[in-house]
């Protein structure tokens, strides 16, 4: 594994600290009137979720570790699992659906993800940044009402709310994007 100085850290990295795997969440790098600058880390650890905040100086040196992406289908749920499937393969794995979050609603059967693995242990499921969605419910269409900044609650087919323009109403298919839980685009 190679290793990087603690002023090299992006969020993103993902960090072997302490005996465990830390996902880099937010860097920022101080530099303070009085001694050396350093790098504060936020890290989450992605074996259990914990949070820990670490300082790094220029001179500390962490492993970084490089998790292998592979695409997989999602088959289905059960019990708080997700049910993935290799396409090369076809061995099936299952994931806890907390590794998603919040996100989870996004996902939709038979859609392709990318999850990351170290060594043989799946660690983190990445789904594609725009979904498309249907909207289930929103305010009616007002007619000569401007697009000028003013957004309007609509809750999608998977349950999610989100905040749309003025002239997308019911029924209408729209893309999310499901890093920043957004509304993007009509479909």
């Amino acid at each position: 594994m190679p290793k990087i100085n603690g002023n090299e850290i992006r969020p993103g990295n993902i960090l072997e600290h302490n005996g465990g795997l830390w996902a880099a969440v937010k860097v920022d790098h101080v530099k303070p009137g009085k001694g050396g600058a350093f790098a504060q880390v936020e890290m989450k650890n992605l074996r259990n979720g914990s949070k820990l905040n670490e300082r790094f100086r220029s001179a500390d040196k962490v492993e970084r570790v490089r998790l292998e992406q592979k695409d997989q289908q999602f088959l289905y749920e059960s019990d708080g699992m997700l049910v993935f499937m290799d396409a090369e393969t076809f061995e099936q794995i299952e994931v806890s659906a907390d590794l998603l979050g919040e996100r989870r609603p996004f996902l939709q059967d038979g859609m392709t993800a990318v999850v990351e693995y170290y060594d043989s242990e799946a660690l983190n499921v990445s789904l594609p940044q725009k979904v498309t969605c249907q909207i289930v419910e929103t305010e009616p269409v007002v007619k000569g009402q401007t697009a000028a900044n003013s957004f309007k609650p609509a809750i999608l087919d998977n349950g999610v709310k989100v905040m749309v323009p003025p002239f997308v109403g019911q029924d209408e298919m729209i893309v999310v994007n499901t890093e920043t839980m957004e509304y993007t685009e009509r479909a």
